[in-house]
């Protein structure tokens, strides 16, 4: 096991990347921690309608609290990403004009992805408000969903990555995949549910029609 850990410690060095920096622990764990937070909090506000009782039975008050909450910890989240980031070593071959170029341009489209799409979404859409019984009326299908099934992710993922090759920082891009796969896993249990949840509408809306 030493042997394995001193390898991957010594090809993680040679990319200039230090895991062992406190700062990019903390936005490793930051990564980790969020999605993971909304996905137990929003299953427990539709289970037990806690939020909603804190908020003096509003729906709507309880699902903005939780965007308030989910907002802040992204805050803290791209903060402690910033400053792990400025804890670690620039590799040179990251340096190339060219290399900002595509950085700048994944930053600003990864942008675009995500402030469109709570634009088309809401507060209540983009901050998990079906949790809340808030639902829409139909599946938006416009700018940027007709580009990508997950547009908030993806272009936030690519905000990441842009961010990670515009500083030259490798441990960035080591970070940004970790983004990418707590995204992933939190999909596997977010599709699933939202689905079931609006499978439930559509099924008491028939049944009153009959």
């Amino acid at each position: 096991m030493e042997v394995y850990y001193s390898q991957a410690a010594e090809f993680l060095s040679k990319y200039r990347i230090d895991i062992t920096q406190p700062s990019f622990q903390l936005a490793a764990a930051s990564i980790v921690f969020n999605p993971t937070y909304w996905n137990i909090v929003a299953r427990a506000e539709y289970s037990t309608k806690i939020l909603t009782k804190l908020a003096f039975g509003n729906r709507k008050l309880g699902c903005y609290l939780l965007a308030i909450s989910i907002f802040s910890l992204g805050i803290l989240r791209d903060y402690l990403y910033e400053q792990a980031l400025r804890d670690q070593l620039v590799c040179p071959y990251l340096e190339p004009v060219w290399v900002k170029g595509i950085a700048a341009a994944l930053f600003a489209w990864g942008n675009i992805l995500v402030l469109t799409s709570m634009w088309a979404l809401g507060v209540t859409g983009t901050y998990l408000g079906d949790y809340f019984g808030i639902l829409m009326d139909h599946r938006v299908t416009s700018f940027p969903f007709n580009v990508s099934n997950n547009p908030m992710y993806h272009g936030s993922a690519m905000s990441f990555l842009g961010t990670a090759l515009w500083f030259g920082k490798p441990s960035g891009v080591l970070l940004t995949v970790l983004v990418y796969v707590m995204y992933s896993i939190a999909l596997k249990f977010e599709e699933p549910f939202t689905a079931k949840i609006y499978a439930r509408r559509d099924a008491e809306k028939q049944k009153k029609a009959n």
